[in-house]
């Protein structure tokens, strides 16, 4: 991909008043592209052992207030376990280890996340985020307000309800268990049979504690941390591309460079949610060259300046706000818009 990117945005290497963009601003990210195998192993086991121990607490703990804890710290900790195998599907760590290779299949297959299904739509994602396109494949989608006014009531209600925040929220369900594991099932049971696996494998964990340990167990150590870590998962991924000050590129302006730098937003987080959410924040960056390791994104940024300037968002209440109303592109005044300025332009 990396390679497709170099290629693609050569005709963007202009060094206009200093400023490297396009193939030379990825040439300029290749050499922290470079993995160390200790540094990797040291954060992809410390995640795990740390979400085992956390989940073993949430099943095991004798007060259920120390279970709620426990299990709360394991959601946090399945973003970053999550983050860890999202950069390996991308092979930015870890590629030739049969160890991780075991870990992740494993980890796949009890949180929804099958390889095949994954690796498709999240290649996808990343060849067309910044474009328009009334389809979900590996991202939320995105309607010009034109398509919007040409759209029947179905359709409408079809793209209200995938971009609904709640549909966000109930990212367990919506997203990991519908979207990423049951429909590409259905679609095509041959090809997506880790998937039966990964279903499979997800609910017999579940019926496994349940049996055992009732169903306190079960809801404290899948069924909450899952929730709560898929909603932030979720929303993490809507957010990054769909946000005030975002562009939306026609394919003919469309390059890796300004889809990354246009169309992906940098999330400026404390110091701890950034840990916990393993550097996704820092998404620009992922995006123009998705094979740094996600632990050294921040030294990236720190590193090259024409980085250092992203369009940003954070968690407040004002900015997931304006995320969730970014609905639509109007190509006219080149600006996401919300369904109801939408009406009042067209009224207008």
């Amino acid at each position: 991909m990396l390679e497709q990117a170099l290629k693609v945005d050569e005709d963007q290497a202009d060094k206009s008043e200093g400023l490297r963009i396009g193939k030379d601003l990825i040439k300029a990210t290749v050499p922290y592209a470079e993995v160390s195998v200790r540094r990797s192993w040291w954060h992809v086991g410390s995640t795990f052992v740390m979400l085992s121990a956390a989940l073993a607490g949430a099943g095991l703990a004798p007060w259920w207030p120390l279970q709620l804890l426990f299990s709360l710290l394991a959601a946090m900790l399945m973003v970053r376990a999550f983050i860890t195998y999202h950069d390996y599907m991308h092979r930015a760590i870890l590629v030739r280890s049969p160890v991780a290779w075991i870990l992740f299949r494993v980890y796949s297959a009890l949180a929804l996340t099958p390889p095949r299904s994954w690796k498709t739509s999240h290649n996808y994602h990343h060849g067309h985020v910044g474009q328009i396109s009334s389809s979900s494949i590996g991202a939320f989608p995105v309607m010009t307000t034109q398509m919007w006014h040409d759209a029947s009531r179905g359709e409408r209600m079809s793209y209200r309800i995938t971009r609904h925040p709640l549909t966000v929220l109930a990212g367990y369900i919506t997203i990991f268990l519908l979207s990423i594991t049951l429909l590409p099932l259905l679609r095509n049971p041959a090809r997506h049979w880790d998937s039966l696996l990964a279903l499979v494998s997800h609910a017999a964990l579940i019926a496994v504690l349940w049996i055992f340990g009732g169903f306190a167990t079960a809801f404290f150590v899948v069924l909450l941390p899952m929730t709560i870590a898929s909603a932030l998962g979720s929303y993490l991924f809507f957010a990054q591309h769909s946000f005030k000050r975002m562009h939306i590129l026609s394919p003919e302006a469309w390059t890796y460079y300004r889809a990354a730098m246009e169309s992906s937003s940098y999330m400026r987080l404390n110091k701890v949610m950034q840990w916990f959410t393993g550097n996704i924040g820092f998404h620009h960056i992922h995006h123009l060259n998705v094979r740094i390791p996600f632990y050294r994104l921040p030294e990236v940024m720190e590193a090259i300046p024409e980085l250092q300037s992203p369009v940003t968002t954070t968690l407040s209440p004002r900015d997931i706000r304006d995320c969730f109303r970014c609905c639509l592109w109007d190509e006219d005044r080149q600006r996401a818009v919300s369904y109801r300025e939408a009406s009042r332009f067209a009224a207008a």
